[in-house]
């Protein structure tokens, strides 16, 4: 299930998490006008993290821990990563605060990559990507707001005629859903250790970070939400606007 937004209040601009978009999507300019080398088969980008080189000479890839969230291996990679970090990050950063919200954005993404090459760390293959750390934001989501309504995309096709192209579920359902993809992938022998240039592992991990470290980390209450009605239920049902400035 394809997410597409949420409809949660902030009580305070996401200030952070608006930079690691942009500095996601700034690095990726970099990326593709030749600033940040990236080898002609795109199998070799500076800064990311290759698992046997941690191993090697572990001190001398300690950078990449944190680099490698910043590079992404094409646009398709890069807008799925950012389509879900400005659907759940805003809400983790409104419960977090910012500056917490930072320091555990960055520790979901090097718990993932950690256990991606405790998987498998002779892999040469570079890892790039913030699926990591966003992966850390959804398992605080589903802790904070399990059930805030979430547009998806109908993943039936022919019920397009009948139910529309967008309904509404709630976070918990589609946040296991994907849990559970990942979780899949990384217990089957041939796909765990980076099936199709995807590291499940990290995902997993990630999110699991998330839920751990997240309850530590809280320095808000919640925010008061309408939660999810019906998976037909229009964005008007919904009261919970958002309210970028009121505070506490």
């Amino acid at each position: 299930m394809l997410p597409v937004r949420d409809c949660l209040p902030t009580r305070s601009r996401a200030v952070v998490n608006y930079l690691l978009i942009a500095a996601s999507v700034l690095v990726y300019g970099l990326e593709a006008s030749g600033i940040i080398a990236v080898s002609p088969d795109g199998q070799s980008i500076a800064g990311a993290l290759v698992p046997a080189e941690l191993v090697a000479h572990p001190f001398a890839s300690l950078p990449k821990l944190l680099s490698h969230m910043f590079l992404h291996g094409g646009m398709g990679h890069l807008a799925g990563n950012m389509l879900f970090l400005w659907i759940f990050g805003d809400n983790v950063e409104d419960a977090l605060g910012s500056v917490r919200y930072l320091c555990f954005y960055l520790a979901c993404g090097i718990a993932g990559a950690l256990a991606q090459v405790a998987l498998n760390p002779h892999a040469t293959v570079p890892m790039v990507g913030a699926s990591g750390a966003i992966s850390g934001v959804m398992g605080a989501y589903i802790l904070l707001y399990p059930t805030s309504p979430i547009m998806v995309v109908n993943p039936i096709p022919p019920m397009w005629l009948f139910w529309g192209v967008f309904i509404w579920l709630p976070a918990w359902l589609v946040l296991i859903e994907w849990f559970a993809g990942n979780l899949w992938s990384v217990l089957q022998p041939s796909e765990g250790q980076s099936a199709g240039g995807v590291a499940f592992a990290a995902h997993v991990s990630g999110f699991v970070a998330g839920l751990i470290l997240s309850p530590l980390l809280r320095t808000r209450a919640r925010a008061e939400y309408d939660p999810w009605r019906g998976f037909l239920t229009g964005r008007r049902r919904f009261s919970g606007r958002r309210q970028s400035r009121a505070r506490d």
